[in-house]
């Protein structure tokens, strides 16, 4: 047993691994684990691993767990939730119920389970771990199920659980796990992150949703959730809901079964909307709040390209009042730019030097600027951005041709001062004007230093 001390020090070590090195360590010591390997503190390890872990690698060694969990895994989510969304499963789920499908609903078919396919993954026998674990799945969803479905059954669970959103969790899981086999599939046919969905991937997942409106109909509306998914750009999963609904209106699309996948792209846009709109001056991050407009920008004009939206239609309205927010949120920033990059510069010629935070400042609404130009007319801001920059370029070359001429003339105990606006005026120059324009600014710099030397 390792002391607190010992073992953060072991987690900060094995945070500090390189991605390839914490993969190969992954694997080895959940195979230690799988063969019941007394010597390493295998949960432990794998804490201190997790943040490298996570960041989009997939080729991970199968488990029971991560075996029962392969068809829900598109649509687990770490993010925190105030209400439970129909396509959306919690990670901090998964525990509660596997424990009560292990433990409490089929407890003998679960360690048998759990014992052969060790056996199976230990002697790498993937393909026969798979059918073996598909199985499980329709044996754990038919009990679940059955909790469900007897009279006051999901009263029961939610008060089992003490929560109705791992209830509600617990729901959807069943209803994919016996649809396990045809999920398998689709997962197989869209190996993610799936870069274009043409129309024979289309008319497979197309195929794969008629088996499961067959076999079990509950479950074919979350084809096009797996799909969305596993797609590059996730708003290309709607053509598969209006080849399905045979609609092409939102409004028609969102009254469907086939309006989940939409509800969740809305949800992602207004989890966007809500992140910009809490952004706040002065102290806001630059580089997150492009990215989360250009996010915004990328999903709302990539869903109005699939969707006929209209305007008095559920969807329709959410995107136009998120626009609006976002718009007066950016138009507030674009009429501040100016003020707040000007006053970088200082203006009283004994100023010893710059205020960091002022420069600092400057520096993120210029990064805020640049970043946002391509994004600004799908955000509603294009014309405020475009006044901001305008005013801003000019008042830039103004201040660059006043410090070129204070580099020549300037006397030797303010020379420092000069330099170090000059090095904030190219600096800023690069952001807003592009790398050649800063250069020719670096240029004229070192010409007039001579000078004053």
């Amino acid at each position: 047993m390792l002391s607190p001390h010992k073992a953060g020090l072991l987690q900060a070590y094995l945070g500090s691994l390189p991605s390839n090195l914490a993969v190969r360590l992954a694997k080895a010591v959940e195979v230690d684990r799988l063969t019941d390997g007394a010597l390493l503190p295998h949960e432990l390890i794998l804490e201190g691993l997790r943040p490298i872990l996570s960041r989009g690698q997939r080729d991970r060694t199968p488990t029971p767990l991560r075996l029962f969990c392969r068809p829900f895994e598109d649509m687990l989510t770490s993010a925190p939730r105030g209400v439970k969304q129909k396509g959306r499963i919690a990670r901090s789920s998964i525990m509660p119920v596997w424990n009560w499908v292990t433990e409490e609903l089929i407890p003998k078919a679960s360690d048998a389970y759990i014992s052969e396919l060790k056996s199976l993954l230990v002697s790498f026998r993937a393909d026969e771990a798979r059918a073996r674990a598909a199985a499980f799945w329709t044996d754990a969803a038919a009990a679940m199920r059955e909790a469900f479905e007897i009279e006051g059954g999901r009263k029961k669970v939610e008060r089992m659980f003490k929560d109705e959103f791992i209830a509600a969790d617990a729901y959807e899981m069943a209803l994919l796990l016996a649809g396990g086999a045809e999920i398998l599939r689709l997962q197989e046919t869209l190996p993610s992150p799936v870069q274009a969905f043409t129309p024979e991937l289309i008319a497979a997942a197309r195929a794969i949703y008629d088996r499961l409106v067959a076999t079990v109909p509950d479950a074919a509306p979350y084809v096009v959730v797996v799909t969305m998914n596993r797609l590059a750009r996730p708003w290309e999963a709607l053509r598969l809901a209006v080849l399905i609904s045979r609609k092409s209106g939102d409004t028609l699309i969102a009254s469907t079964d086939m309006g989940m996948a939409g509800d969740l792209l809305f949800a992602d846009l207004e989890a966007l909307s809500h992140a910009i709109r809490s952004a706040r001056h002065p102290r806001f991050d630059a580089e997150a709040l492009v990215e989360d407009v250009a996010s915004f920008a990328e999903l709302s004009s990539g869903i109005v390209k699939e969707l006929e939206l209209r305007r008095d239609g559920r969807w329709g309205q959410s995107l136009l009042k998120d626009r609006a927010e976002i718009g007066e949120v950016m138009n507030g920033f674009m009429r501040r730019a100016p003020k707040e990059i000007a006053n970088a510069f200082p203006t009283k010629k004994h100023v010893k030097t710059m205020d960091s935070e002022k420069v600092e400042r400057a520096l993120r609404y210029a990064t805020l600027i640049a970043g946002c130009r391509p994004f600004a007319a799908a955000a509603s801001f294009a014309a405020s951005l475009k006044d901001a920059q305008d005013e801003i370029v000019g008042g830039l070359r103004n201040i660059n041709d006043d410090l070129l001429w204070q580099l020549r003339a300037v006397e030797e105990a303010r020379r420092q001062i000069v330099q170090d606006q000059f090095a904030l005026a190219t600096e800023l120059t690069s952001i807003l004007c592009g790398d050649a324009e800063a250069e020719v600014l670096r240029r004229r710099g070192r010409a007039a230093r001579p000078a004053a030397a």
